[in-house]
């Protein structure tokens, strides 16, 4: 190596970390300002709502401390376990619901047809309207007296089905307004999960013979899996917070028979004006989210994670 060459690295050096040391800097120019402000909406809610669940209040104010005493009621709140019980088969169902025929949807709409654009675009207009519009929507779809539902039902003899006044059936309603809202979702996911899965494979396998269910549950769902697990986490972590449906569409009756826990916490903060009972209910629904975000994570990331 010259002697040139040698001073010229000697140069060169200072430089590059000069240069690095000013990207740096200027990398948390752009960037502080939005992490301070995240932060100031994140922590401090946090915050401060964990001091709120410490307290009881009257009339909105601050009434005295009570320790864990909000905590421990939740455990001796039947209210709360049946509210518990209804969200928990209303979560299972419908993101099953939304799951099987997102994916469906969006196996039929994996091809070539004449006017796919148009029908894809179609089927995902209700995840623009927002959920208290499309509750009102439900409530008119389902309105017992002469709904289109019911009409519908007795053109051909039927008769008309107490949609939003029978337990049961007030439970089937949010189910399939619901269901509607975000299927789409699960099949634009979906689909674009489809279209990027590898083709030579399973033209490969079509030329060995393979039918179709076999070349369905042997490489494609294998291969769709970290997608699926995605989509089916971010679908439960929603469903979980349900509230805009229920307050537009049945305001949690008849009875308690669609009171979900989102809208419960609304009720305990807003109707009873118990806001340190609604942050402890908040956080054990945190809790719960964070459970199933945990083991559902854990299986999304171990398959992305290659083996050995």
């Amino acid at each position: 190596m010259t002697e040139s060459a040698i001073e010229s690295g000697v140069q060169s050096a200072p430089t590059v970390r000069r240069s690095t040391f000013r990207n740096d800097r200027t990398k948390w120019i752009f960037l502080g300002p939005a992490v301070i402000w995240i932060l100031l909406f994140t922590i401090f809610p946090l915050g401060f709502a964990i001091r709120t669940s410490f307290y009881s209040f009257r009339r909105g104010k601050i009434n005295h401390w009570v320790g864990l005493d909000n905590y421990r009621y939740l455990f001796h709140d039947p209210a709360l376990r049946e509210v518990m019980k209804t969200t928990l088969i209303y979560v299972v169902v419908v993101v099953i619901v939304e799951m099987v025929l997102g994916f469906l949807l969006a196996l039929l709409f994996n091809r070539r047809m004449r006017g796919l654009g148009v029908l894809r675009t179609v089927m995902t207009l209700p995840l623009f309207a927002s959920p208290i519009a499309i509750g009102f929507l439900g409530l008119t779809i389902f309105y017992e007296i002469d709904g289109p539902v019911n009409q519908l039902i007795k053109t051909f003899g039927g008769k008309g089905v107490p949609w939003l006044s029978n337990p049961t059936w007030a439970k089937v309603s949010i189910m399939v307004i619901d269901a509607w809202q975000w299927t789409p979702f699960v099949f634009l996911v979906c689909l674009a999960g489809l279209q990027g899965l590898p083709q030579d494979i399973l033209e490969a396998a079509e030329l060995d013979g393979a039918g179709s269910l076999q070349r369905l549950f042997s490489i494609t769902l294998p291969l769709m899996a970290p997608t699926i697990w995605l989509v089916l986490l971010l679908r439960m972590i929603d469903a979980f917070k349900v509230v805009d449906i229920v307050v537009s569409m049945t305001q949690g009756g008849p009875g308690r028979a669609t009171t979900l826990y989102g809208y419960y916490i609304f009720l305990t903060s807003r109707r009873f004006f118990n806001y340190g009972g609604a942050a402890a209910q908040g956080f054990l629904l945190l809790l719960i989210v964070s459970i199933l975000v945990t083991l559902l994570w854990g299986r999304v990331r171990a398959l992305y994670e290659p083996e050995g």
